[in-house]
């Protein structure tokens, strides 16, 4: 990623990669699933403090990732990998279709409405791994203010759209129809688990393992 030149397509590429790694496609299911008992501000006020936390979370990666990658000796092609590797278990299961049921009923635990939407919603639903290891990479990438304006800009315009989904859910759900969404679920882990395929390949090529010409 060489933000010293900004094009179109490096804010094209960049938007695309923030929309997977940020966007409101990943957290989708598991937010109607988690919130389906919930009443509609309920599920508002759910959907705003999962934006917030990941936003505010994003933007500190921005801000911090290259000094965690010098602090601890990371490089970018190891922030790679392990995007990789995380992306790939959550992928797999989106794949996989919805083979688990939640039966917090059975367990005689209230579901708090705070805490689902800090974990797992915000993190590492909605801001998932590959908005973590762009991030970071973007972090250590930055040469300018122009450059970090712009990854900033886009970051905020992701959360905006989010913000409009998940604070709108319940519009929105009622235009969607179950098997709709179960098909698109599986559809997107198998294009996820070929994203994570990616990172991991670039990774590697980045840390001298494989030759460049094999990483395309």
């Amino acid at each position: 990623m060489d933000l010293s030149i900004i094009d179109v397509g490096l804010v094209t590429k960049l938007l695309l990669l923030l929309l997977i790694g940020m966007g409101p496609k990943i957290a989708l299911v598991p937010f109607l699933e988690m919130t389906q008992k919930f009443d509609g501000p309920t599920k508002a006020k759910i959907g705003r403090q999962m934006v917030l936390t990941a936003t505010i979370t994003a933007l500190i990666l921005l801000a911090t990732g290259a000094l965690l990658m010098r602090l601890l000796h990371i490089s970018g092609g190891a922030v790679a990998i392990a995007g990789g590797i995380v992306l790939t278990l959550l992928a797999l299961k989106m794949a996989a279709g919805p083979t688990e049921k939640h039966h917090d009923d059975d367990l005689g635990a209230p579901v708090d409405p705070e805490k689902i939407a800090v974990f797992p919603l915000a993190i590492p639903y909605l801001l998932n791994p590959v908005g973590i290891t762009v991030l970071i990479i973007a972090s250590d990438e930055i040469v300018s203010v122009a450059s970090a304006a712009l990854v900033v800009g886009l970051v905020l315009i992701v959360a905006a759209f989010d913000y409009l989904v998940f604070t709108n859910i319940d519009v929105l759900a009622k235009r969607m129809k179950p098997a709709s969404l179960i098909i698109s679920e599986v559809v997107f882990g198998i294009l996820l688990t070929a994203v994570a395929v990616t990172l991991v390949i670039s990774g590697l090529s980045q840390l001298g393992i494989i030759s460049a010409s094999a990483a395309h």
